[in-house]
């Protein structure tokens, strides 16, 4: 098995100035003939390849086990498991135009659609963990296709959800594992999928849903600093401030569900999240960012999308929407600047340890600056995003003909590493970072955006 050294050294590592496109790389004799026109799609293919190497037939369809030493691992949530592939699987056949990845894509989600009454069984509506997952990712999968029994399937998984909910206080709240109120497995990742649901699946059907939903949340609210935050669940003892489990996660339901209602509450809600927020930040050197956890995590800061501030951002860039007000854009900057001073990805620290992931690591971080790219050019951002690249391409390991990245998934387990399949933490998001860095590049708009990201 070749090593990541080795690796770089067969030029799977020269990705530096990827943003200036391959022809310039050529000129500089620097691009190896194995990387195509699409740099990037390049590298995806390497992490397709790799992937399927643990490919496994069913009677249904196809499954990829999370992890490919552990067959038994296949799971059904999109963090970890294969609706992430499957969604990787849609963006490499837009992005080659090679049929052959659609049919794995379609195949992956015929298995998904066999395992939906054990999803409902176990009672997980969530975004990132359970049927909204599903039902996104089989609408995705209709819409690439044009089959209209996919949509038929995401109606289904969809009006599962709605038997998941149960009327509590003034609004709604959800049953067994989703019965938080974070992104990734509560009430804000269900709501914002309920909210794209409506505009895309079936419209009129979970907009007041979303909006039970969202009263609920605001009931909820602690008051703090001067604003509001939240807890992922009475149960949890610590409380998580940033976009994936705790308060700018829920105000960016809370500001979505202004947008469309004209609710004046919601935006009031989402607006104390925000004070709270900026209160407790750390803006050292003009930057801006919220610490992990509290009780006893007010010193660790995370830097990638579940923790940090490509995650809250999202928040800043959904006032700056709704409100018309710069100055959310300035906090998005600050957030940048944190991000940029912190010394990543080439130096590790507590909050960014050995994980090239989208959720934790490298890519949640490289998706971060390409979306800057977007909306508020810099070329500091275009250093970012090619820094990142190369750095996760240095993390890289080659097996046969495919690319991989062994890496630990949690902070507090830095000695657990494993090469992942999947989009949230493994090689389906590498795969998709570099896809998107083509697209850019060539000013390409997204084909796929996640219930949970912003528009722009």
């Amino acid at each position: 098995m070749t090593t990541r050294r080795e690796a770089i050294g067969l030029g799977l590592g020269t990705l530096a100035g990827l943003l200036a496109g391959p022809e310039a790389l050529r000129a500089l004799g620097t691009l190896p003939r194995s990387i195509g026109p699409s740099p990037g799609l390049d590298v995806a293919l390497k992490a397709a390849r790799w992937i399927a190497a643990s490919r496994i037939e069913t009677k249904d369809g196809i499954a990829w086990p999370a992890d490919p030493a552990k067959p038994e691992s296949v799971g059904t949530d999109l963090y970890n498991g294969m609706p992430g592939v499957v969604l990787f699987h849609l963006e490499l056949y837009r992005a080659s135009g090679d049929k052959h990845w659609l049919d794995e894509a379609r195949l992956g989600a015929n298995e998904l659609i066999s395992r939906l009454p054990a999803m409902a069984a176990a009672g997980d509506a969530g975004l990132y963990t359970g049927l909204a997952g599903a039902a996104w990712v089989i609408e995705e999968v209709h819409r690439a296709t044009g089959d209209g029994r996919y949509r038929d399937h995401a109606v289904r998984a969809l009006t599962l959800i709605h038997t998941k909910s149960e009327r509590t206080g003034n609004g709604v709240a959800w049953t067994g594992s989703s019965a938080t109120s974070d992104i990734i497995s509560g009430s804000a990742g269900i709501g914002l999928f309920l909210l794209w649901a409506d505009a895309e699946i079936r419209p009129g059907a979970s907009r007041d849903l979303a909006l039970a939903t969202g009263k609920r949340l605001l009931e909820l609210g602690q008051p703090s600093n001067g604003g509001l935050k939240w807890a992922v669940a009475p149960t949890v003892k610590n409380l998580y401030p940033n976009f994936s489990h705790g308060t700018a996660g829920v105000s960016y339901f809370l500001a979505s569900l202004y947008q469309v209602s004209a609710d004046r509450a919601f935006l009031d809600g989402a607006l104390a999240g925000a004070r709270y927020l900026t209160a407790v930040a750390n803006t050292d050197g003009d930057g801006l960012k919220v610490f992990h956890h509290e009780p006893g995590g007010e010193s660790l800061f995370y830097l990638s999308w579940c923790h940090g501030p490509a995650g809250t951002s999202r928040l800043f860039h959904k006032f700056a929407q709704v409100t018309q007000d710069d100055r959310w854009l300035e906090m998005i900057r600050r957030g940048a600047r944190a991000t940029i001073d912190s010394g990543i990805p080439e130096q590790r620290t507590p909050g960014f340890w050995n994980n090239i992931s989208q959720c934790c690591g490298n890519c949640g971080v490289g998706e971060y600056f390409l979306w800057l790219q977007r909306i508020m050019p810099n070329g500091e951002y275009a250093s970012m995003v090619q820094r990142v690249a190369e750095d996760t391409m240095r993390r890289s390991t080659a097996e046969r003909d495919g690319l991989k990245w062994i890496q630990a998934e949690n902070r507090v387990s830095p000695d657990d590493v494993v090469a992942q399949t999947g989009y949230m933490q493994g090689a389906s998001g590498v795969g998709a970072f570099f896809l998107h860095m083509d697209s850019q590049a060539v000013k390409k708009p997204r084909a796929i955006v996640w219930p949970d990201a912003p528009s722009a």
